[in-house]
C-alpha cells in the first residue's frame, strides 16, 4: 500500500483527482497533436503546394469543430 510519513492513507488515491481533469487532458492533446503535425506540413508547403493548404485547412477544421464540442459542453469552465 502507498503511505505518506509512514502514515495509513485516509481516503483513496483515486478520490483525490475529480473526472474534471479528464477533459482538460483531452484538451492539452487536442492543442498538442495540432502542433505536432503542423511542423511538417510546414516544412513542406511550399514543395506540394495548393494539395498542402487545403489538407491543413480540413485538419484544422476538424479541431475547430472539436474545440467548438469542448466549449458547447463547457469543458473550459472551472467551477
Amino acid at each position: 500500500r502507498p503511505f505518506e510519513s509512514g502514515a495509513e492513507p485516509e481516503v483513496h488515491a483515486w478520490n483525490q483527482y475529480h473526472v474534471r481533469f479528464l477533459y482538460f487532458s483531452l484538451i492539452f492533446i487536442l492543442f498538442d497533436m495540432e502542433m505536432v503535425f503542423m511542423y511538417p506540413w510546414a516544412v513542406v508547403f511550399f514543395e506540394i503546394g495548393w494539395k498542402a493548404f487545403m489538407e491543413m485547412g480540413m485538419f484544422i477544421t476538424i479541431l475547430v469543430l472539436g474545440i467548438l464540442y469542448a466549449w458547447r459542453e463547457r469543458a473550459f469552465e472551472w467551477e
